[in-house]
């Protein structure tokens, strides 16, 4: 099968994960079984890591707080940034962990109940780790667009009109 092809199946699939293989094969036009086969090597293979359901949890009552948390690392011999970066990953507050270029090296998503929560991870999980320089926490305020979806359906993301 060419790459394209497959490429069809995993861009279906990331937008929406509840597709069957009878529906993708519809919209690709590559044969069900081998559409099937595609997506189950690529399950083992770990190509697809997850099947994801974005919920807007603050519609639910269940408010979170979110922060950017930019750290500045010194690398360590041999394993660069890798071996500090697996230690952050393995937090339960980090959800999503990047390498990044810039004034700080790692950039971590990190939620929790209150601001207080993550402030305490912060100052007391991850500032204390040995190649940990220095931290920068930013507060997300509100969030409009996550994982390509528009929250709170995009009504009220209209300007008010300026009054004289």
């Amino acid at each position: 099968m060419k790459q394209e092809n497959t490429m069809q199946i995993f861009e279906a699939l990331e937008k929406d994960a509840r597709l069957t293989h009878a529906q993708l094969s519809a919209m690709t036009g590559i044969p069900e079984a081998e559409v099937e086969k595609t997506v189950k090597k690529a399950e083992k293979d770990r190509v697809i890591l997850k099947y994801k359901t974005a919920i807007d949890w603050a519609k639910l009552g269940e408010e979170q707080v979110w922060a950017l948390v930019e750290v500045k690392v010194a690398p360590q011999r041999d394993v660069g940034f890798d071996s500090i970066a697996e230690r952050i990953y393995k937090f339960p507050q980090a959800h999503s962990v990047y390498l990044a270029s810039g004034t700080y090296d790692v950039a971590i998503l990190v939620s929790g109940k209150t601001m207080q929560e993550v402030a305490v991870f912060v100052s007391e999980k991850l500032a204390p780790l040995d190649t940990v320089q220095s931290t920068v926490t930013h507060f997300i305020l509100k969030r409009y667009k996550e994982d390509g979806e528009i929250l709170g359906g995009g009504e009220g993301l209209k300007r008010l009109p300026i009054t004289p």
